[in-house]
């Protein structure tokens, strides 16, 4: 594992409080409902493997901010091109 178990459980517990709203009052619950994730996660792997490290509301987040930049970078090179190409013909 990349990292210890309660640390684990920690991040995943407010990853599942980011995604219910932020409520008061049930951190308990959270901090449960992680800690059977874990427990499930390290039933379904072998004992050799590594379990991911990001929670599930994190990955979401990170997988979109990639598509995002990548969306951009083409945009920005594309314009590039275009105002290059628009040079030449003149």
């Amino acid at each position: 594992m990349l990292e210890p178990r309660d640390e684990w459980i920690q991040k995943r517990a407010y990853a599942i409080w980011e995604e219910e709203g932020y409520p008061s009052g049930r951190d308990t619950v959270h901090w449960e409902q992680a800690s059977k994730e874990r427990i499930a996660l390290e039933k379904s792997i072998g004992k050799d493997e590594k379990i991911d490290v990001k929670p599930k509301a994190k990955r979401k987040a990170a997988d979109a901010l990639t598509s995002v930049v990548s969306d951009a970078a083409v945009k920005a090179v594309t314009k590039r091109a275009s105002k290059k190409a628009l040079d030449a013909k003149i």
